[in-house]
């Protein structure tokens, strides 16, 4: 289900539950709607308040961490990239093939994690194998080639090791359980909301407002664990700029 689609669910539920609050205090007899009836209302909704702002703050704030995360991971991805390159650049021609079969692999990378024409994938492709079995295969005459082999070895190892994190990363979602109860508690708050407000198109307007809000918020922790894809989208740049210089 695409995050638009859950803003525009939440939108409805909470809204909703604004609307209904507004038509319950139209049928609801006197009694009901009394200075002692609305302070319970007030003190069981305040409890209902603090809950859910405190898990909205906690899944803003784990969202965000899982974005900058990933987009950490590219960014390094992205140097890894570049200095394996350069090192074997310092290898000498016998590396040349494994440096193209490294930019081959960028660009790979780069066409399934942001592609144009077909399906998003995360997996490692089988040619990120075949890179380290190029830098295996160098044949190394001095110890200046073997320390680079070495370390382009290492460097490979890590780049392996980031893309299968991006890997088992790419499955994490905001928990479904938790969003449906923080929906639920948000909904029953705007009806509390509905419950004592006045017909009018200002009181209307505003819990309007107010419920937009709250949905863009469940909008934006949505699209942070989905940082490859939709409004909130963590950028290829770094890894194109460094595709540019590779074999050079």
């Amino acid at each position: 289900m695409s995050s638009i689609t859950i803003t525009f669910i939440v939108l409805a539920c909470v809204f909703g539950g604004a609307l209904l609050g507004i038509v319950l205090r139209s049928v609801l007899p006197p009694q009901h709607l009394s200075d002692d009836t609305k302070d319970v209302v007030r003190l069981g909704m305040g409890l209902v308040v603090t809950t859910a702002a405190l898990v909205l703050g906690l899944l803003v704030a784990s969202a965000k961490g899982s974005y900058d995360v990933q987009s950490n991971e590219v960014t390094q991805i992205s140097a890894n990239v570049g200095l394996l390159d350069r090192i074997l650049a310092h290898y000498g021609p016998e590396a040349k093939e494994t440096r193209d079969v490294l930019r081959a692999e960028a660009i790979l990378m780069i066409d399934r994690i942001w592609p144009k024409a077909h399906s998003q994938t995360f997996e490692p492709s089988a040619s990120a194998e075949s890179l380290y079995e190029e830098i295996l295969r160098l044949s190394p005459h001095v110890d200046a080639q073997r320390s680079i082999q070495v370390q382009a070895l290492s460097i490979a190892n890590s780049l392996g090791q980031e893309r299968w994190l991006m890997y088992g990363q790419s499955a994490s979602s905001v928990p479904s359980p938790l969003l449906v109860v923080l929906v639920w508690w948000l909904t029953i708050i705007f009806i509390s909301f509905g419950l004592f407000a006045p017909r009018n198109a200002t009181a209307i307007t505003s819990l309007f407002v107010s419920a937009l809000s709250v949905s863009c918020a469940i909008l934006l922790i949505v699209e942070m664990y989905r940082p490859f894809e939709g409004l909130i989208q963590i950028s290829s740049a770094p890894l194109r700029a460094v595709v540019a210089h590779l074999g050079q």
